[in-house]
């Protein structure tokens, strides 16, 4: 999917997802990990109602530590 909102691509997105996690585990956190800065949603449905990629990703950065340098 190479769709762009606010500036982040889902594909990469998905890919700073796999890097950070590895691609089993970002797939499982993107379908069963919920998020109260999401609106108490899952990544895969913030992204179904329109949430931005860019948004979605400082989520994860901010509920899992990921250091600066990898945000």
């Amino acid at each position: 999917m190479l769709v762009t909102l606010s500036g982040m691509r889902i594909t990469v997105f998905r890919r700073m997802m796999a890097d950070e996690f590895g691609a089993g585990r970002a797939e499982t956190l993107c379908r069963d990990h919920v998020f109260s800065s999401l609106g108490g949603r899952t990544v895969e449905q913030a992204l179904a109602v329109g949430t931005s990629p860019k948004e979605i990703w400082q989520a994860v950065c901010d509920a899992f530590d990921v250091p600066a340098k990898r945000r």
